[in-house]
């Protein structure tokens, strides 16, 4: 579903975050990336996703779905994200101004999509009766439970979720992480985490550990998978 290869990406310092990795993502799975800080995790999110370029050195590949990314002008790679992607942030990015319904319709409306699954995806994460609200009325758990039915209502092939619990208390987080995996498994979607901690990367099917040598699996938490 997601295949990464030869990606390096060094900044302005000269200081060089990814080394020509290379990886496979399968269609359905739901990976954790783990690794210390600065080694380049958001990083690779950012790549995955086309908000930024690798070094053009070894012919670096990011496909999806059979796409390549570097195929791809302005337009047609945002198109692609919008209809392809879904995006979880640590710090939930769900518009003030904008009532809970109007939020997770965002991803219908730039698609082109009927709306009326907002209401739905409101239910399933446990907002059902409250699409009038705003953010200000909510709580943190309950943020990021909207940011969760937007990244899934227009029911996108590739998740990538950065730090999604980062901001939570040990028991909201705890039901956001089984919120999450329960609504990733029902969609099929591709997902990608990255996490510190040792508690959301459990809910994955794999775990993997960035480093300066690549991506390297560290534990297999749902054999049934492979």
């Amino acid at each position: 579903m997601l295949e990464l290869k030869n990606l390096t990406k060094s900044y302005s310092n000269e200081r060089r975050v990814l080394d020509r990795l290379s990886w496979t993502f399968e269609r359905g799975e739901f990976i954790a990336i783990m690794g210390d800080s600065g080694v380049g995790k958001s990083t690779l999110l950012n790549l995955i996703a086309g908000l930024d370029q690798p070094d053009p050195s070894d012919e670096p590949a990011i496909i999806v779905d059979g796409t390549p990314l570097a195929s791809l002008d302005d337009d047609a790679a945002t198109r692609l994200r919008r209809a392809r992607m879904g995006f979880i942030f640590q710090a939930f990015h769900v518009l003030p101004h904008l009532t809970l319904q109007q939020n997770v319709a965002l991803p219908l409306l730039l698609n082109g999509l009927p709306h009326g699954r907002e209401l739905a995806m409101l239910e399933a994460v446990g907002l059902g009766g409250r699409g009038h609200d705003y953010p200000h009325q909510l709580s943190g758990g309950e943020m990021q439970r909207v940011a969760i039915a937007r990244a899934l209502v227009h029911r996108p092939a590739l998740v990538l979720a950065d730090e999604p619990t980062g901001n939570l208390d040990p028991d909201t987080a705890n039901s956001v992480l089984q919120l999450l995996h329960q609504e990733l498994k029902s969609s099929g979607a591709t997902t990608i985490m990255v996490t510190h901690s040792p508690a959301a990367a459990a809910r994955a099917d794999k775990v993997l550990r960035l480093t300066k040598n690549g991506l390297k699996v560290t534990t297999v938490v749902n054999p049934a998978t492979q």
